[in-house]
C-alpha cells in the first residue's frame, strides 16, 4: 500500500469564507500515483472545517446566513470561551456544525464523488494562516 501527505495553506483575509479546493485536492491525488483508495482532507486548525457539497453561490450565502444565526459572532461578552480575551468561540461551534474532514474514495485514480459534489476549506476565524492536510493512502 501506497501513502501520501501534503499540506495545503490558506490566509483568508475576512473572517469567513468557503474556498473550493477540489482542483487542489485532485491534483494531489495525481502527484501521488495511488488509483484506488481513500483521500483524506482534514482541517488542521480548530475554527476551519472541510466539507463536501455543491459549488453554488446562493447556497454558499446561505451557509453564511444560517450559520450566523446558529452561532452569532456578536456580543462576543455572550460566549464564556471569550471571557480567555478571544473573540472566536463562535467560530468553534461553525466548525463543528460544517465537519472537520471529509474523506473520499478513489476509483480508477479519481475521486468518486456524487454528482454536484466538491469539497471546500470553510474559514471561520480568518486573517491568519491554517492548513489542510491531505492524506491519501491506497494501492
Amino acid at each position: 500500500m501506497k501513502s501520501y501527505r501534503k499540506e495545503l495553506w490558506f490566509n483568508i483575509p475576512a473572517r469567513r469564507g468557503f474556498v473550493n479546493i477540489t482542483s487542489q485536492v485532485e491534483e494531489c491525488l495525481r502527484e501521488s500515483g495511488i488509483r484506488e483508495g481513500l483521500c483524506l482532507v482534514n482541517a488542521m486548525h480548530i475554527t476551519a472545517s472541510v466539507f463536501i457539497n455543491d459549488d453554488e453561490n446562493g447556497l454558499h450565502h446561505d451557509y453564511e446566513n444560517w450559520l450566523e444565526k446558529l452561532a452569532p459572532h456578536e456580543p462576543v461578552s455572550g460566549y464564556r470561551h471569550n471571557d480567555t480575551g478571544e473573540d472566536n468561540a463562535d467560530a468553534h461551534m461553525k466548525r463543528q456544525v460544517m465537519g472537520r474532514e471529509v474523506v473520499v474514495a478513489v476509483t480508477a485514480g479519481q475521486l468518486d464523488f456524487g454528482a454536484w459534489e466538491q469539497i471546500f476549506y470553510g474559514e471561520f476565524d480568518g486573517k491568519r494562516k491554517k492548513r489542510v492536510l491531505i492524506k491519501i493512502i491506497g494501492e
